[in-house]
């Protein structure tokens, strides 16, 4: 069944982007394993506080948010939350409570919080996995890049090394490649679609 088989393929991508993550969020056995990103970000983010800065962290998986969390505030930091599974009314107070300055963290998902926010009271934007469309990382960025910034937004992105997340960044690049090509016109589109060999450019 090729409906099937293609679920299959789409759930162990999945599971593969999960485990550069974290090798808990696909089997809890593996929750003390630890980190590399999760290391990265309780090194980097009270640091980042102690400067005065104040940081935006975004990732599709509201499961390796949950999960930070809390080793987050091990450190000492103020942490907000936001994704799909809050009311409005819980959104609201998370989005208050970093907009009043009570929180030097805000986790949100990348679909729940990527557009229609205003938070530049943020000067630091972490993207803890890509996204296979880079347009919403886009939008997840102008989050800190509203109207009434005053201040230089620095972007972050963590990409673990030889994993599928090479790949999604690789897919990343062709796509804005072409975007950029077709809003050259006809002939810049056509050789976005071609290599310098001539034969079709090949994507995941």
């Amino acid at each position: 069944d090729p409906k099937h088989a293609r679920f299959q393929m789409l759930a162990a991508l999945t599971r593969l982007r999960q485990l550069s993550l974290h090798p808990g969020l696909v089997d809890e056995a593996a929750l003390a394993v630890g980190s590399a990103k999760v290391d990265y970000l309780t090194t980097q983010l009270p640091q980042l506080s102690e400067e005065g800065h104040r940081s935006l962290v975004f990732s599709s998986f509201p499961t390796f948010l949950r999960l930070l969390r809390p080793q987050l505030e091990d450190v000492g930091l103020r942490v907000c939350y936001l994704a799909g599974e809050l009311t409005p009314g819980e959104r609201a107070e998370q989005i208050d409570m970093f907009t009043r300055g009570d929180a030097d963290v805000f986790l949100i998902s990348l679909k729940a919080g990527g557009s229609g926010l205003n938070l530049t009271q943020a000067d630091y934007v972490f993207l803890t996995d890509p996204w296979w469309n880079p347009a919403a990382e886009d939008q997840a960025i102008d989050r800190a890049h509203r109207i009434g910034q005053t201040r230089p937004v620095n972007v972050i992105r963590l990409v673990a090394v030889d994993s599928i997340e090479g790949k999604v960044v690789d897919l990343q690049s062709t796509k804005r490649h072409l975007a950029q090509a077709a809003l050259g016109g006809e002939q810049s589109f056509a050789a976005a679609l071609t290599d310098p060999r001539g034969s079709p450019r090949q994507s995941l």
